[in-house]
């Protein structure tokens, strides 16, 4: 069995871990790449997110969840649903070197964000110069430089070994190195950011539910700035929840009684997939909580499901355009052919429509001419009436003498 576990591979366990792991997997994959997928249309649409230092640090939170699943769930789900690893040495060292680099990305930019809404919160005004999208960009990039300093060791923690003639990607590490390395990765890549994080939202959560302005309780932009934070709460707090076990697993191995088993394979299978599924779980929080984001997500379907069917409806036209243009050329074609090819025809019947056309407007110009002098007649019939009938007025008014 990889990993040294005592378990049969013909064992009720693996047989359901075989049958359950992919579907989970699966779930997590789906859900994970759209929801994902959709925040990252959400916060680049019309460049909104350049305007923002919470959104960069959500965009930025996104990238790194997205990464994670399109490159290492579907990878780790055959360790528990195949007997060896297939896709060579390479891609052992790379996929988990991913998973800490990820997961460091995600455990610093929680750090970050709590830091940038205690910021907002509690110094609106001070804040300002600080809270730019320039700074939030920099923090990104310090962000990714120290995962990929702490994450770069684990390019050599994993190779490939045949057991029992099966090539499996394990830790090849010494005891003592594995130790070091897996503390140094409990204290800076969990233990340390959920420390700020707390920290930050203790006292953010402090100063906006016991504030003694009443204006600025009820203000809008206090009510705003409640929602964003309660959603950034509620993405650090599932983080810490879905990565603390797999953590425990790590130093119980370590420092506790941790016997290979089955109650301890089930344990860890299932830390497994509590710490991918986070990575799908932000999106529902944002689609959860937040109005904007429900609405920028309707928009989004909308703007992709309209798109589609203007290209449908694009590509019926065209294809009409193209028939009809066929139908007339071999409509052309066709006449051609039966009068043997003559352009005397065409040219008799060109004369002919112009002749008609010629005699029809001269009518029409006749029966103007005619409606304009009925019109004058009628007009001089009427004046000479009303002269008449003036000067039978007058005669009336005229004295006897």
């Amino acid at each position: 069995m990889p990993g040294g576990l005592n378990v049969s591979s013909d064992s009720p366990e693996l047989r359901a871990a075989g049958i359950i792991v992919p579907v989970i997997f699966s779930l997590i994959f789906l859900v994970g790449t759209v929801g994902n997928g959709l925040v990252l249309a959400v916060l680049l649409w019309n460049g909104q997110v350049k305007y923002s230092t919470t959104n960069l640090f959500i965009l930025n939170l996104a990238v790194a969840d997205l990464c994670f699943i399109i490159c290492c769930v579907p990878f780790q789900a055959t360790i528990y649903t195949l007997d060896g690893w297939l896709f060579g040495a390479f891609a052992c060292k790379a996929v988990h070197f991913l998973i800490y680099l990820t997961m460091y990305a995600s455990s610093f930019t929680l750090a970050a964000v709590s830091v940038d809404r205690y910021l907002a919160i509690r110094y609106p005004l001070k804040s300002r110069d600080l809270r730019t999208s320039r700074n939030a960009g920099a923090a990104i990039v310090v962000i990714w430089s120290l995962s990929l300093l702490f994450a770069g060791p684990y390019l050599s923690y994993y190779q490939i070994i045949h057991y029992h003639g099966v090539p499996i990607c394990v830790p090849i590490w010494e005891d003592q190195r594995r130790k070091v390395l897996d503390i140094l990765t409990f204290v800076f890549g969990y233990l340390l950011p959920v420390t700020v994080v707390s920290l930050a939202y203790i006292r953010t959560i402090k100063f906006l539910w016991t504030s003694v302005d009443p204006i600025e309780r009820i203000s809008e932009s206090r009510k705003a700035k409640r929602k964003v934070t309660k959603m950034i709460v509620t993405v650090a707090i599932l983080f810490c929840l879905c990565w603390l076990p797999h953590h425990l697993v790590i130093l119980c191995f370590w420092f506790g009684h941790f016997p290979f088993n089955r109650a301890t394979y089930a344990f860890r299978l299932a830390s497994h997939c509590l710490s991918y599924t986070n990575s799908c779980l932000n999106p529902i929080v944002y689609a959860l909580i937040s109005k904007h984001f429900r609405k920028r997500f309707k928009q989004v379907f909308t703007c992709l499901f309209f798109q589609n069917k203007i290209r449908k409806r694009k590509k019926k036209r065209v294809g009409r355009k193209v028939h009809m243009v066929n139908v007339e050329r071999g409509f052309a074609n066709r006449t051609g052919a039966f009068y043997g090819g003559n352009s005397e025809v065409t040219q008799v019947s060109e004369e002919n429509t112009r002749k008609r056309d010629h005699e029809g407007a001269t009518r029409a110009r006749a029966w103007t001419r005619q409606v304009q002098d009925a019109m004058v007649t009628v007009q001089k019939e009427l004046l000479e009436e009303g002269s008449s009938a003036t000067a039978g007025r007058s005669l009336d008014m005229t004295p006897l003498r």
